[in-house]
Formats: C-alpha cells, sequence, structure tokens
C-alpha cells in the first residue's frame, strides 16, 4: 500500500537552529518537517525521497503532547504532533528551503 507523501509530511518547519545546521552541514544537510503522528522513521524516508528526489542518510523523530490551554473559564487541549528530522547524504540539497 503507497501513501501520498503530503499525507506523510504536513509541513516544513523553517527554525533558526534547523538553518545553522544546514550551514555547518557537518554529517550533511538537516531540514526539520512535521510529519504525521503514526509515520515511522522508514515512511518518512520514502516520504522525503519521493516529494523532493534527494537520498536521505539518517531520520530521527520527536513526539510532542500536546499542553492544556485555557481561554478565558473554558480549558482544552492543543493537538499531540510529531516532528522528524531529516539529515541527507553529503552533496544533497533540498533547493526550495535553502533559498528561504
Amino acid at each position: 500500500m503507497e501513501i501520498d507523501p503530503g499525507q506523510i509530511i504536513r509541513r516544513v518547519m523553517m527554525t533558526e537552529k534547523g538553518a545553522m545546521q544546514r550551514e555547518q552541514g557537518k554529517t550533511g544537510p538537516t531540514y526539520y518537517f512535521e510529519v504525521h503522528p503514526s509515520a515511522n522513521k522508514i515512511t518518512i524516508a520514502h516520504a522525503i525521497r519521493a516529494a523532493f528526489g534527494v537520498d536521505v542518510a539518517c531520520v530521527r523523530t520527536m513526539n510532542y503532547g500536546g499542553k492544556r490551554k485555557r481561554m478565558g473559564r473554558y480549558e482544552g487541549p492543543r493537538a499531540s504532533w510529531k516532528k522528524a528530522v531529516v539529515t541527507l547524504k553529503p552533496g544533497q540539497r533540498i533547493e526550495q528551503f535553502d533559498e528561504v
């Protein structure tokens, strides 16, 4: 069963830390993505390869629990989400994100 990469990759996270790691690039360029909570490292790597046409060297994932927030006297949770740190092989780049 093939899953659409657009369902796995929710958005690209452009952060200062990510930009610094991309510039240093000791192990290869690093990009941050918000991904579907049930995606594993293998499906994330396949989705990145299919969407951007690059070779993935390493994928690290982190789960973030939603915080409790208040609006006046009402309280409710924010959504939980998952972050993937994708390191590409040396010499590989995603041109769209390096220009921003």
